[in-house]
């Protein structure tokens, strides 16, 4: 694409607004109140407003390669923070997609350099799940399989987050959902992960409501 036909597009995306609301930049300026926190991947492929058919304000986003959520990211826990204090967002998202390159590097590993330290977080996801994986002999399934776990994992680490559980023990939200979207076919796909009794398993390990209340 030639870099100066994104500016060209850009004037005519803001005639189009216009043309439908005159003081649609307007009401845009005056704030966001979205109700949804997405957190996917870098992939060009894959825009969340797009395959959402949601307009901007409506949902907040956060994108990095392979959709991780790794506790020591400063970022990722900023965006988590401000979603769930500020903007009260009542559901958080996790979309992992078919194809991804990331997962297919924890598959195939290779020195990758400053990606290393990155991906091992999806590579610990390939082992906490060695056993089912190995023991599928198509590769294009085992592919599949690992962006499905790995989502599962990342929304496991969203529950982890001191934000989040403030959040719940005071108002019942966010609620945390797994997604995968299918490059192949456009379609999105619910998990349907019961992220209530997930953390039932493993809330005597990072259940922090005695140290949240405890810090009040």
């Amino acid at each position: 694409m030639d870099f100066n036909k994104i500016f060209k597009n850009n004037e005519a995306w803001v005639a189009e607004k216009l043309a439908l609301d005159a003081q649609y930049f307007e009401k845009l300026a005056q704030g966001q109140q979205p109700e949804f926190l997405y957190i996917g991947c870098s992939d060009s492929r894959v825009t969340a407003e797009d395959l959402m058919g949601v307009l901007p304000g409506e949902v907040f986003i956060h994108r990095n390669v392979a959709n991780l959520v790794v506790s020591t990211d400063n970022n990722i826990n900023a965006v988590v923070q401000y979603a769930v204090e500020h903007l009260k967002v009542k559901h958080i998202i996790v979309c992992g997609h078919y194809e991804c390159g990331g997962v297919k590097a924890a598959l195939n590993p290779s020195d990758m350099g400053q990606l290393n330290s990155w991906l091992q977080t999806l590579r610990d996801v390939y082992r906490f799940h060695k056993t089912e994986l190995d023991a599928i002999e198509d590769t294009q399934t085992r592919f599949d399989r690992l962006v499905e776990l790995n989502v599962r994992e990342q929304c496991i680490n969203i529950i982890k987050i001191d934000h989040v559980q403030r959040a719940w023990y005071n108002t019942g939200f966010p609620t945390i959902h797994g997604w995968v979207f299918d490059v192949r076919t456009g379609k999105l796909i619910d998990l349907k992960l019961d992220m209530k009794k997930i953390f039932q398993e493993v809330r005597s390990i990072y259940d922090l409501h005695p140290l949240i209340h405890s810090a009040k």
